[in-house]
């Protein structure tokens, strides 16, 4: 271990006993002071504008060190490769670590549950934490922060500006950029190496007509039934989700966490070896989870992204493809622990005995910025009013086979301000956003049948477009979408309206 070969231990949770390879990240790691070559000083901080680590008292600066010993060729993974900063957390591990100073002897305590890095008390020295300790507060690597505070602060201000119509009043007034945060969230970075056999049908539309006239008039849809399989192989490279519980949890009630998984993704390919002087000035949230309680949710969005990867090779079925047999063989999996960079703005919101968390976040790599606004519900239920009373004027005084979707008009602005306001549907795309690579296409596409006078504008159990990490709305709304009853309906009246005026 001292000398940075990999170590092999057995998984605990593996049948067919396959070894477990862990990589010694922290090889040449050590605690204490870390001085700078030239002139010894122990004050070093980030500098913020190459990424770049810098000596604050002779200005000379350090070169970021990359991570060594992990798998690069990802398709030559096999078994489970885990970075040492991602074995299991060790839960009687204090989070209170003790160091002594080799300035002046004096023993200095460092709370690992929100820092690595804590002043001498006497000598004012600056002490640090590298070495990895099993409590999941030091990770492999890190990406440091590349947006400054001033940025984050406009990108934050932006955002807000553009929703103070309907925004509570309390929170316009108490809302300051003043109080936000740089915070490095706690993530796992997985690598897959895989074998995907996908089997199912897709239809291809041959003719599209309608019959009958006035209310019985109704849209057909000839199509091409095929037997569809693709078989190849699959890299996924950076796929990566929260290891902390608490962000984990994007359907929480109190907080607002899908928002922070949102402006993901991050340049992950530029990581680099963790070393406690760059979290100087801002904070850090430690991973509280397992590898083994989070390979479900990785095997599952990694069938999500092997489903979408093949996506291009079916524009054939314009009425999609209905997967009946999904299959994936996991022959590698390379999981590294790291530290990701966000500024953060948080508003408490109490109503009555419910309180809940909003928060406003900026990706500190590339800008991305996503938030939550509290609303004043009754300012946005008085405007709907209004709107669905003119929707009511409408429908008496304008002539329209369908004039009771004006009805809708004040429901349907109701839910889009609260959509753009408190944004709970948006998240992070992994299924489009992650890097992977096919590999060995194997493709069968058999022509089975014509099917003739269908209804539905889209194949029934069409599930190529589907993902598995949605909440109840992106359910509905994907199901809407898939059986385009609202298109078929629309299209359906303009026929008819066409129809009308042509006589």
């Amino acid at each position: 271990m001292e000398n940075g070969y990999n170590q092999n231990i057995p998984s605990p949770n593996n049948e067919t006993n396959e070894e477990v390879k862990v990589v010694k990240t922290d090889i040449g790691a050590k605690d204490g002071q870390n001085k700078c070559p030239k002139c010894g000083a122990t004050d070093i901080s980030l500098n913020i504008n190459n990424g770049n680590l810098r000596c604050n008292f002779c200005r000379h600066e350090f070169v970021p060190e990359k991570l060594e010993g992990m798998q690069d060729d990802l398709s030559h993974l096999q078994g489970q490769v885990i970075a040492s900063g991602a074995t299991d957390i060790a839960a009687d591990t204090s989070d209170l670590v003790t160091l002594k100073c080799s300035s002046c002897g004096a023993e200095v305590v460092i709370d690992t549950s929100s820092t690595a890095q804590a002043r001498c008390h006497w000598c004012r020295n600056t002490l640090s934490l590298n070495q990895q300790i099993p409590n999941g507060s030091i990770p492999d690597v890190l990406l440091p922060f590349k947006i400054t505070k001033e940025e984050a602060r406009k990108e934050i201000e932006s955002f807000v500006k553009k929703r103070k119509f309907y925004a509570h009043p309390k929170f316009t007034k108490e809302f300051t950029t003043e109080n936000i945060m740089g915070v490095y969230f706690s993530y796992m970075i997985v690598d897959v190496n895989s074998h995907v056999l996908l089997s199912g049908n897709g239809e291809h539309l041959v003719r599209e007509y309608t019959e009958g006239s006035d209310e019985n008039r109704e849209t057909y849809y000839d199509a091409d039934l095929y037997a569809v399989e693709r078989e190849f192989d699959l890299v996924i490279d950076g796929l990566t989700i929260e290891s902390n519980s608490d962000k984990l949890n994007k359907n929480s009630k109190d907080k607002t966490n899908n928002i922070i998984n949102s402006i993901m993704p991050f340049d992950i390919e530029n990581c680099i070896k963790f070393n406690a002087n760059y979290l100087k000035g801002y904070t850090s949230e430690k991973r509280d989870t397992n590898i083994e309680q989070l390979k479900p949710l990785i095997e599952r969005q990694s069938k999500d992204i092997a489903r979408f990867s093949i996506n291009n090779t079916l524009d054939r079925y314009d009425r999609g493809v209905a997967w009946k047999q999904e299959e994936m063989n996991f022959i590698g999996q390379q999981w590294k622990s790291a530290y990701l960079p966000v500024w953060l703005y948080s508003y408490l919101q109490v109503k009555g005995n419910k309180k809940v968390l909003h928060y406003v976040a900026v990706n500190a790599r590339t800008k991305e910025t996503m938030g939550s606004v509290p609303i004043h519900i009754p300012k946005l239920f008085g405007v709907s009013f209004f709107i669905e009373c003119l929707g009511i004027v409408a429908m008496m005084n304008i002539d329209f086979d369908n004039n009771w979707l004006f009805l809708l008009v004040g429901f349907i602005y109701f839910f889009m301000i609260y959509i753009k306001y408190r944004n709970n549907d948006v998240r992070h795309k992994y299924e489009l956003e992650t890097k992977t690579n096919v590999q060995n296409l194997h493709r069968v596409d058999h022509f089975i049948q014509t099917e003739r006078r269908l209804k539905n504008f889209r194949m029934k159990g069409a599930n190529n477009t589907n993902v598995s990490d949605t909440n109840i709305s992106s359910s509905i709304i994907n199901s809407l979408v898939d059986n385009n009853e609202l298109a078929s309906f629309i299209k359906n009246n303009n026929d008819k309206n066409q129809k009308g005026g042509n006589l």
